[in-house]
């Protein structure tokens, strides 16, 4: 995890699924990378009339819940309009780190907001030089690796896990799970909470 208090930036990121965590994982240990979190990781999107939806926009508090039983955090950030650059996905994205969570969803409610779509996966995340890489196992989906930073940082990361490079796409959570719900048949989960 960036240990920076607040950030805004251009996001760029692919994502891919994988089938073999342990060997991903153990590429990325052999390759230098840094465990930076690992636990849960709930993230709860927010708006006000599908004010923000109708702009492409997202308004997201993310919730870490450290493995080790560490104090949990959040996040509070806003992406824009997604769009692709070359091989990557591409958001203008803002952040601030929370020490209350809970706090931070009780003023986004009273500000009129309220969640519109909840997900909750466990994470583990890597740094490796200035790429951010987050390996994600959902309630019942694949178990999918993205990968954040710029291009070239992308691409060393992306050699590193020893996935081959067409498995990386600039693709959303949702084409994720379109493609594992035609593949097996079966409804992908994505919260623990049934709603």
């Amino acid at each position: 995890m960036d240990s920076s208090d607040s950030a805004a930036w251009d996001e760029l990121e692919v994502k891919a699924r994988v089938e073999d965590p342990d060997a991903v994982r153990r590429a990325l240990e052999r390759a230098g990378a840094r465990l930076e979190f690992r636990g849960a990781m709930l993230d709860r999107r927010f708006d006000r009339d599908g004010a923000l939806a109708a702009r492409d926009q997202v308004l997201r508090l993310r919730i870490f819940q450290p493995a080790d039983g560490a104090a949990a955090f959040g996040m509070l950030g806003w992406k824009g309009p997604h769009s692709q650059r070359g091989v990557y996905r591409h958001r203008a994205e803002a952040e601030t780190r929370v020490t209350d969570p809970d706090a931070a969803v009780a003023i986004l409610e009273h500000a009129g907001f309220a969640v519109t779509l909840r997900i909750d996966r466990t994470v583990e995340v890597y740094r490796l030089g200035e790429a951010v890489l987050r390996l994600e196992w959902y309630p019942a989906m694949d178990v999918l690796l993205e990968v954040e930073g710029e291009p070239a940082a992308i691409e060393r990361a992306i050699s590193a896990t020893g996935l081959p490079r067409e498995s990386f796409l600039p693709e959303s959570l949702p084409q994720f799970v379109g493609r594992y719900e035609a593949r097996t048949g079966r409804s992908a989960r994505l919260t623990e909470r049934r709603t």
